[in-house]
């Protein structure tokens, strides 16, 4: 057989289309240098970091002691944390909600029902009654320390909940980067140095400074931390759960936040689900504290990051603030982590971004006068061959990297 002859204007052809095929393939996410610029421009942003400045941790006190974004390659790397550039750069605040980012924000809970603190007490449970507390939406936070590799925030307020309660409380916020010894020991695993790793961990407390004690009868709150990150064509959340009879510990998952997940993009195996985060389609899912195991995480297979979220999960406990919007029968049957996918909402508005979000809460917290109820929410981010990222993959969250790929293919 004869060798076939290309001539020189077909290959140039051949390597214009390989081109347009690898810069279609490749992510535009800025680089955390890029990240890290623009919030200077805008905000009093500064960085964590470890000696070799190889992961830094991106923060800003204007937005509660918010972890914007991190690295776990200096600021030429791979910027993790999804940011806002729009609403940021327009340095407008938004009635209902200003969505800034970040991979580790502040919040309290519940959203919705009797007891909720997004809603006036009698009014609606509707869009246009919704309104995010300032203390956790554009409230500035007082930096109480700050060193290198760590920094703590503080705000003192006063709510009133939907059913007229008052609570008065302090919230105590530390952030503080971990060294790969810290992963390997809060992990329990031996990281191929080859792997870029960057991971920090959040402490996050609410002190009941008021006279009364805060009882289930009149409205509980919760600590609660959502994470938002760079959504890929390829990225799927990784939800491992408990397995068990549903009379005994209820239904493996709650998918129907914005209506029912198509079936598509929701699969549920064999103690793990895999719920499709590449801000195509607007969902949400939870998963109760009878069913939660103390980790979850994702994959982005076109970046090659794997994402690990670790958190205490107390044993026995099961009352979680509800964040339904409606008046609940079960007003502390909520969930103890949810997954938050964003797409084109219905309504036809502007979609807010190509991000999507891992989140824990801490259970319902009933405090004493002077008492204090802490949650630990940690981020732990992975770059390498895939082969490196698998062993990790299957110690933390019990599966492998190419069962995650394949999880939500037809």
């Amino acid at each position: 057989m004869g060798v076939m002859k290309i001539s020189s204007a077909v290959l140039l052809t051949l390597i214009f289309i390989s081109m347009i095929i690898l810069s279609l393939c490749k992510s535009t996410t800025p680089t955390f240098g890029d990240d890290l610029a623009f919030l200077k421009r805008f905000t009093n942003a500064f960085v964590l970091s470890d000696e070799s400045g190889r992961k830094q941790v991106a923060l800003v006190p204007e937005y509660q002691g918010r972890v914007m974004t991190s690295t776990a390659d200096g600021e030429a790397g791979f910027s993790f944390g999804w940011v806002n550039r729009d609403l940021i750069a327009s340095e407008e605040k938004q009635p209902h909600i200003n969505v800034y980012g970040g991979e580790d924000r502040f919040w309290l809970g519940p959203e919705g029902g009797q007891y909720s603190i997004f809603f006036k007490e009698g009014d609606p449970f509707d869009l246009d009654h919704w309104f995010t507390p300032t203390w956790i939406d554009t409230e500035p936070y007082a930096v109480v320390s700050q060193s290198q590799d760590r920094a703590t925030f503080s705000l003192k307020f006063q709510l009133t909940n939907y059913s007229g309660t008052q609570l008065d409380l302090e919230v105590m916020r530390e952030v503080r980067l971990l060294s790969d010894d810290d992963v390997e020991k809060e992990l329990e695993l031996t990281m191929n140095p080859a792997v870029k790793a960057v991971a920090f961990e959040t402490v996050n407390e609410i002190k009941n400074t008021g006279s009364n004690p805060w009882k289930k009868e009149t409205g509980l709150l919760s600590i609660w931390i959502l994470g938002m990150f760079n959504a890929s064509p390829a990225t799927t959340a990784v939800i491992p759960f408990i397995e068990g009879n549903e009379k005994a510990l209820g239904p493996i998952v709650n998918d129907t936040y914005f209506g029912k997940v198509p079936e598509e993009r929701l699969v549920v195996k064999e103690g793990v689900m895999f719920f499709a985060a590449d801000a195509d389609y607007r969902s949400k899912i939870g998963v109760s504290p009878t069913r939660s195991k103390p980790v979850i995480g994702s994959y982005d297979a076109i970046n090659r990051v794997l994402t690990v979220v670790q958190f205490t999960l107390p044993t026995g406990v099961t009352d979680y603030v509800n964040s339904m919007w409606e008046i609940q029968e079960e007003p502390y049957g909520g969930d103890a982590v949810n997954s938050y996918n964003d797409g084109p909402p219905e309504s036809g508005a502007a979609q807010l971004g190509k991000f999507y979000e891992l989140e824990t809460s801490s259970p319902a917290l009933a405090l004493q006068p002077c008492q204090v109820g802490k949650h630990i929410h940690r981020t732990y981010h992975f770059q390498g061959t895939e082969s490196d990222l698998d062993s990790i993959a299957r110690k933390t969250l019990g599966v492998g990297i190419e069962e995650i790929k394949s999880a939500l293919k037809k």
